[in-house]
């Protein structure tokens, strides 16, 4: 829990709020029955604790309320809570990544989208086309919905998480800058790419438009950024400049050479666009350039470019970002997918 609001105190808050006005043997009675070892005297001296910081106030004969004050340290310490539960997740769903580039095989982050049966063919459809431009391959696996998900099947799409395990567990340790938006030029001029083509880039990034740190934010900025409507992911299928989902994360210089080819193998067999900078490059940068010390690696995988064209389609509304890992092999090219359909 953020500052000076520990888990203990959050919960007492809580349980003030959805019992006020409450006393204090209620209060041992509902802190005791959601786990929690304690007794009379100490609730009392929290009860004090809390009144002193202006976050309670009593009410004759009656208890405690919660201020003002409490109902906005609350509130705080939830949203802190959603935050860190995200960036818990992903550092989760990176150190799970065992994907080899080379090999084709292992364990990838994925995204999600929920579909209706009817809608099956038509995602396919469209993420087939996508395996048409520079941004392919699309691989993609198609499965029954679980009786707890939205929807009647639920199709799997490689996250960009996917690269940050990639360098993990190539011993590349990588930091996650931003999110945000970013302008796509399927067909760059070569001497803007940072390796040897447009194709083996995917194609090339020309600039930031806009870019959110997520400190801010309760939910993951993929999906943010898609309930905003900020893409123009189905430009890309026409060959026009579009606008993607990116992020954005940094790795040491001295790790450039790996760092790249691990992110190109990785985009050559899962797809999507890709762009390295060194500090001393022009960029494009979410910013200002990194420090003399770092690297800027730009991703936008087939995971959150597909969310951005089913939802575009309106062929998917229901969709999670951090879905968990699947196995390579489960994955097949869309296009192949697509004719079992």
């Amino acid at each position: 829990m953020d500052g000076d609001l520990d888990e203990r105190t959050y919960d007492l808050l809580r349980l003030i709020r959805q019992n006020e006005p409450i006393g204090s043997i209620r209060l041992v009675e509902l802190m005791q029955r959601h786990g929690y070892t304690i007794q009379g005297r100490t609730i009392r001296l929290a009860l004090s604790d809390l009144d002193e910081r202006g976050l309670t106030e009593k009410v004759p004969g009656k208890g405690r309320r919660l201020t003002e004050a409490g109902s906005a340290a609350l509130e705080t310490g939830h949203v802190n809570a959603r935050r860190e539960r995200i960036r818990a997740r992903i550092a989760m769903l990176t150190s799970r990544v065992t994907y080899d580039p080379l090999e084709d095989t292992g364990e990838l982050v994925v995204a999600a989208a929920y579909l209706d049966e009817d809608a099956v063919g038509q995602a396919l459809e469209v993420l087939s086309t996508l395996e048409e431009t520079p941004l392919g391959p699309c691989p993609v696996a198609v499965s029954e919905a679980d009786v707890t998900e939205p929807g009647d099947y639920r199709l799997a799409l490689p996250s960009s998480l996917t690269l940050d395990g990639v360098l993990l567990s190539g011993g590349i340790s990588t930091r996650l800058i931003t999110g945000g938006i970013a302008e796509y030029d399927p067909e760059p001029d070569p001497s803007t790419v940072f390796c040897q083509s447009p194709d083996a880039a995917g194609g090339g990034i020309r600039r930031y438009i806009d870019v959110i740190n997520g400190e801010g934010s309760t939910i993951d900025i993929v999906t943010l950024l898609l309930e905003a409507g900020r893409t123009d992911t189905l430009a890309a299928l026409d060959g026009d400049v579009a606008r993607l989902i990116i992020d954005n994360r940094e790795f040491p210089l001295t790790r450039y050479e790996e760092g790249r080819d691990f992110a190109v193998e990785t985009r050559s067999s899962l797809g999507g666009v890709v762009d390295l900078r060194r500090p001393r490059e022009d960029g494009p940068f979410p910013g200002d350039a990194p420090d003399w010390e770092f690297c800027s690696l730009t991703y936008s995988a087939v995971g959150e470019i597909g969310l951005g064209l089913l939802t575009e389609r309106d062929i998917a509304d229901e969709w999670t970002t951090l879905y968990g890992t699947l196995r390579r092999n489960q994955f097949e090219a869309a296009g192949v997918t697509a004719a079992e359909f």
